[in-house]
């Protein structure tokens, strides 16, 4: 038993100490216990909060979700532009970019955006948050939970090791994709008389599949090339977006296809 504490006490050592000397400092980045903190009380507010709202009255928040969802299309805009630029200022590769440990200014730059896209989905832990307060658990699903929760995980672990390098293809497609997700949201908060203005909501869907299609490509394409970032991280990206790719082509399938074809009938 000594033994199997000891082993663990060294991984857990060797979590802390081996990351970037660059992030390590900045906010809930050097130990995994604060991301893991947040990811518990995550799990308990999906799991108590519905209970806790059974009592009460529905909040509408209609003004607090459209500050909140164009306060995150000014996140991801700007995490978008931080993403490209930087990547196109350092002569960055779509191909293969290696891991990037430098402390020069563009450096520096590329970790600084890698952790606001980190630190955002944070944030987002409030889109459940504001489901349940408005008692809509439907939209709660796992597909929802598992997305929100994971990616806590994922980007943790790539702004402590690899804040730069590959890493930033992923950021930037996603910031991409979240200032049109967050627009939508900040128009569908304004009430039922925007509901005309919201047609293109499979199109938002669509777009989602075709960033993970993206990453999937640009992550499995440098498992067969030599290129100089962890085949660790490359391999981890690749299947976590294939368990996405999976559990969105489901909900496509249930929501526009299934579905349209039960109206019809």
């Amino acid at each position: 038993m000594a033994s199997t504490w000891q082993k663990t006490q060294e991984f857990y050592n060797w979590i802390l100490e081996s990351g970037d000397p660059r992030t390590d400092p900045w906010p809930l980045v050097y130990s995994p216990l604060p991301v893991t903190l947040i990811f518990t009380s995550y799990l308990f507010m999906v799991a108590l909060g519905p209970s806790c709202m059974r009592q009460r009255q529905q909040l509408e928040l209609r003004a607090l979700l459209l500050t909140y969802n164009l306060a995150m299309v000014a996140l991801s805009s700007y995490m978008f532009y931080e993403f490209l630029v930087t990547s196109v200022l350092d002569n960055y590769s779509y191909l293969c970019q290696p891991a990037d440990y430098s402390r020069s200014e563009l450096g520096m730059r590329m970790a600084r955006a890698c952790w606001w896209f980190f630190f955002s989905k944070v944030i987002e832990l409030l889109d459940t948050v504001f489901l349940i307060l408005r008692k809509k658990q439907e939209q709660v699903t796992f597909l929802h939970v598992y997305h929100h929760g994971s990616v806590l995980f994922s980007w943790w672990s790539g702004v402590k090791y690899v804040p730069g390098g590959q890493a930033f293809f992923v950021g930037m497609l996603n910031s991409f994709v979240h200032i049109f997700m967050y627009s939508y949201y900040a128009l569908a908060s304004l009430g039922p008389r925007m509901r005309q203005h919201l047609w293109w909501k499979r199109y938002l869907t669509i777009l989602q599949l075709c960033q993970f299609v993206a990453i999937a490509a640009h992550s499995s394409y440098n498992l067969f090339t030599e290129c100089p970032f962890p085949d660790g991280f490359n391999t981890a990206v690749f299947l976590y977006i294939l368990s996405l790719l999976a559990l969105f082509l489901r909900f496509y399938y249930q929501t526009y296809v299934r579905g349209k074809r039960e109206k019809l009938t």
